[in-house]
């Protein structure tokens, strides 16, 4: 399958819920979920789920509910239920009362437990897991059943009863359902409904001592809940047969359960286990690293909620899974931008200039304008003085072939400034590195027009010495170098080691120097930016790189049409 830039994936879950409001078979409810397991920070990935069931409440004018499955306490933390709620909300979707908790449920789910044992549905075994991976069967082979299946109900009773008073200790039993040990799905031969884990919950303390399974968990809180639709990865559509097996047995309200491709997004990782090694292993600096696929590392880059959102719609809901190129993510984000960021001058990697004809002492305000995609963003003044600062990379001794910008005797325009000229530069002795360039200037030029009409082929933006700030720079790429890193081996082994570049010493327009959190702007030829919220500080600017200006996915396309 192909993601293309054009219009939305049609959406096959409207069609599904479109006969379902037609069929009354919800009573016309459209009641969504998002369930998170707070064992981890939210993703990309998990932002085409919120969009997809914040989105589809909203269209249907109905409910979303959030709802956290926290029923894995050696795993889950209050700081990721706490990121996970911020993120959400940041996106730009609100759950307003519909806060809920698995946890919330856990008696209810253990009289439901007890309700299958009941009905005989359910025993408790006393094979180690080991043992029931082993009895469980392969795809062509058919499981075998337990020697503690056919226990009898009382006896089960009493023993689940010991599991809760937590007189065994972990992995010495778990409760099974009792369902068919030949069934041709994996999922149906006696999964597990609860195992015992020792381990303080962050909501309900030491009270319990065993924790239910996520797939009895998953669809009895949706029935609790009065979900409608309950839409999943696809991940879990072998799992459907036991929600509805579930759900069946104890003769409970049942939603509708949907499967969706899950998101796979090039040069990224997006499951939890790798994400969490890169993480504590160090190969990052934490969750929030702009370089991670994480929501929160995504803003703190610079993405905006807004791209983030679109991009969903962009790549649509399939029912088969498919491979987006990240460059359509940059170009969404680039689009984004483009019509909200004031544009500003930054030098990366200065090379000082001198304008020998330019008076000493005199400082000329130049009129910017800061976003020529919307006026109503209007203009600024910018100073301009004899020593200015520019790209190192702006100038060369020897120009090659096609080379425009700056070298001895070439002319270029100063961008809103002025002409000036390369009349000579200045070497470092030791290393021959060209430290200084001297130039002048037309001053018949002012605003970056000549009105002799001659032209020049180079626009340069430049700092004005005097005034320019100090800052930290940091340029960020790919986290990997293999378009899938799932595939050729140990994903790991692909970590780009030049995913980050940080530059010290970079020189930027005085505007800058008030410059807030969560505003983006685009330094001038250089890409978009925006100020890092973690470490900079009013007497240390940090910058991040949200994405460049070159438009990959727009070439791209442009090859295909070709």
């Amino acid at each position: 399958m192909t993601v293309t830039d054009s219009v939305p994936a049609p959406n096959f879950i409207r069609y599904i819920i479109d006969e379902d409001l037609k069929t009354s078979k919800f009573d016309k409810r459209v009641v969504t979920r998002f369930p998170p397991e707070p064992n981890g920070y939210l993703h990309i990935g998990h932002a085409k789920s919120i969009c997809l069931n914040f989105g589809l409440a909203a269209e249907y004018k109905g409910t979303c509910h959030m709802r956290f499955d926290d029923t894995n306490p050696g795993k889950e933390e209050t700081e990721y239920v706490d990121s996970i709620k911020e993120d959400v909300q940041w996106l730009g979707f609100d759950w307003k009362e519909h806060l809920y908790y698995a946890s919330d449920y856990f008696d209810r789910l253990y009289e439901f437990a007890v309700e299958l044992i009941k009905q005989g549905k359910a025993y408790v075994d006393d094979l180690s897991a080991d043992d029931i991976r082993l009895y469980r069967g392969t795809l062509t082979e058919p499981g075998k059943e337990s020697p503690f299946r056919n226990r009898p109900v009382e006896e089960n009773l009493e023993l689940f009863e010991k599991m809760r008073a937590g007189e065994y200790e972990d992995g010495a039993c778990v409760l099974r359902a009792k369902i068919n040990m030949a069934a041709p799905n994996i999922v149906m031969r006696d999964p597990a409904l609860y195992r015992i884990r020792k381990v303080h919950h962050h909501r309900t303390g030491n009270k319990w001592n065993i924790y239910p399974m996520y797939d009895f968990t998953h669809c009895l809180s949706d029935s609790i809940e009065g979900i409608t639709h309950s839409i999943c990865t696809l991940e879990f559509e072998n799992n459907r047969e036991l929600y509805d097996w579930v759900l069946d047995e104890l003769k409970v309200y049942h939603p509708r359960q949907i499967e969706f491709a899950r998101l796979n997004l090039t040069y990224t990782v997006l499951s939890k286990r790798k994400l969490i090694e890169l993480v504590t292993q160090g190969h990052v600096t934490g969750w929030d690293d702009p370089r991670m696929p994480t929501i929160s590392g995504l803003r703190r880059r610079g993405y905006t909620p807004e791209a983030i959102r679109k991009f969903c719609e962009r790549i649509g809901v399939a029912k088969r899974d498919s491979m987006v190129d990240m460059a359509l993510l940059e170009y969404i984000i680039r689009e984004d931008l483009n019509k909200s960021a004031a544009r500003v001058m930054a030098v990366l990697r200065p090379l000082k200039v001198v304008i020998e004809n330019y008076p000493k002492d005199q400082v000329e305000e130049m009129e910017f304008v800061n976003n020529p995609e919307d006026p109503g963003m209007g203009s600024r003044n910018v100073p301009f003085s004899r020593v200015l600062y520019i790209e190192r990379d702006d100038f060369f001794e020897n120009p090659p072939k096609k080379f425009f910008r700056l070298g001895p005797g070439r002319e270029v325009r100063l961008r809103y400034a002025y002409f000036v000229t390369c009349v000579d530069f200045i070497k470092d002795e030791q290393t021959g590195e060209v430290i200084e360039l001297r130039c002048t200037y037309d001053p018949e030029t002012k605003g970056g027009n000549a009105p002799d009409g001659r032209k020049v082929k180079g626009t340069l933006h430049w700092v004005s010495a005097a005034h320019a700030i100090d800052a930290e720079v940091r340029l960020y790429d790919h986290l990997f170098t293999r378009e899938n890193p799932n595939e050729g081996g140990d994903y790991k082994e692909c970590l780009n080691p030049n995913s980050l570049e940080t530059l010290t010493g970079c020189k930027l327009e005085p505007s800058l120097a008030n410059s807030k959190s969560g505003i983006r702007y685009q330094f001038e030829r250089l890409g978009y930016f925006c100020l890092d919220s973690k470490d900079s500080s009013s007497k240390s600017l940090v910058f991040n790189r949200t994405v460049t200006l070159r438009d990959t996915w727009a070439k791209i396309q442009k090859g295909k049409k070709g």
